[in-house]
């Protein structure tokens, strides 16, 4: 079936612990120390750990409470975005040395696409290691890449080799790749859905290249047909350089737990508040509040409301989160707070999932790679 797709050279990039090397960096005192950014305070969650923090299991969107119990040498520091922001910035441009096709998906991470590339080089496996070898070079720190003929496989082969290091996946070596694959390693399979496919006999992608498209739309609804495609090795999603956004969310989480709803309400404020100056910044609007809500034990819920027209002004954001609010009496007391704006006017019609039947572009598979 590979024989019949078309073949593009892609790479991920990955940077490894990116906001726990940026503060090793800029500290040396701290390289080789287990660390954690954010999660100090008594309520403070991670945003991310160095590697020698998460060989005493520390991750990120843990409590630094627990972190703390599991590393007690544990140092925290301060997230700092304005730095992380200049740093990706610096590696952004790297990346458009070698082409235009980058696809950022954060702040440390990104697809590129160099089937054609202004380095004139055949081989994206050593264009990856040049690029990793420019960013340790010119800023002092490590990243991993995966490459592959298409973003899924990418992505997924990315993680193996981490940290400071690099997998490819060639052409005729990708359904033996993905066959041989732990069903936790696919990209968009979750915790919960692994633990669905366990259920069900499924845990290599041979496993789930066994189950038909039918089986597989019947137990795991939309994301079947994603899963049936590509075990198969079919991902046409192309490399994007100008990702729309889709939504835009602002959250807080309170020191102490909150109980009653009147004490929610100037908290929500603040945060419609933050929700609509991104708004403003980012210049687009949107028709769809969501209201999200941590609870004292840690579970999660959300609360949805489509309008009839696009806004982007607090007050219509923060009366239409008091309405999500109000709508259903809370479970327990309050963690966290957060409004998210979706289905924003950036967007435009979304493409439906490619067919299975759809006729591709026949190309040669063997190429340099």
């Amino acid at each position: 079936m590979l024989d019949d797709l078309p073949i593009r050279k892609i790479i991920h990039v990955d940077m490894d612990a990116f906001y726990a090397s940026v503060a090793q960096m800029d500290n040396p005192e701290l390289k080789g120390k287990a660390i954690a950014v954010g999660g100090g305070g008594t309520r403070g969650v991670i945003s991310a750990a160095s590697y020698e923090a998460r060989k005493f299991g520390v991750k990120s969107a843990m409590s630094g409470r627990l972190a703390k119990k599991l590393c007690p040498d544990l140092i925290f520091v301060k997230t700092d975005f304005a730095r992380y922001t200049e740093i990706s910035k610096r590696i952004r441009a790297i990346f458009y040395e070698y082409t235009d096709l980058v696809e950022p998906l954060s702040l440390d991470e990104a697809y590129l696409d160099v089937t054609e590339n202004k380095k004139g080089n055949p081989s994206a496996s050593l264009i990856a290691q040049e690029i990793r070898q420019r960013i340790f070079n010119d800023i002092g720190l490590t990243a991993s890449a995966g490459i592959s003929i298409n973003k899924f496989i990418a992505k997924v082969a990315s993680d193996y080799n981490k940290p400071n290091g690099q997998k490819t996946v060639n052409p005729e070596e990708v359904i033996q790749f993905l066959e041989d694959l732990d069903i936790r390693k696919f990209y968009g399979v979750g915790k919960v859905t692994a633990e669905k496919m366990y259920q069900k006999g499924i845990f290599t992608g041979k496993d789930l290249k066994s189950k038909s498209l039918e089986y597989l739309e019947e137990h795991f609804g939309k994301s079947g047909r994603y899963y049936y495609q590509v075990v198969r090795g079919i991902h046409k999603s192309e490399v994007k350089p100008n990702r729309i956004r889709k939504s835009l969310a602002a959250e807080r989480t309170f020191s102490e737990n909150l109980s009653s709803e009147i004490f929610m309400l100037d908290k929500l404020e603040h945060i419609a508040e933050e929700v609509a100056k991104r708004l403003v910044k980012s210049k687009v609007s949107g028709k769809t509040v969501t209201l999200k809500i941590k609870y004292s034990d840690f579970t999660l819920q959300t609360r949805s409301k489509t309008l009839a027209y696009y806004i982007s002004d607090k007050s219509m954001i923060l009366e239409t989160a008091k309405d999500l609010l109000y709508q259903e009496s809370l479970n327990n007391s309050v963690r966290l707070l957060g409004i998210s704006m979706s289905n924003l006017n950036t967007e435009t019609s979304k493409n439906s999932a490619t067919r299975v039947d759809e006729k591709p572009v026949s190309v040669q598979l063997k190429f340099e790679f």
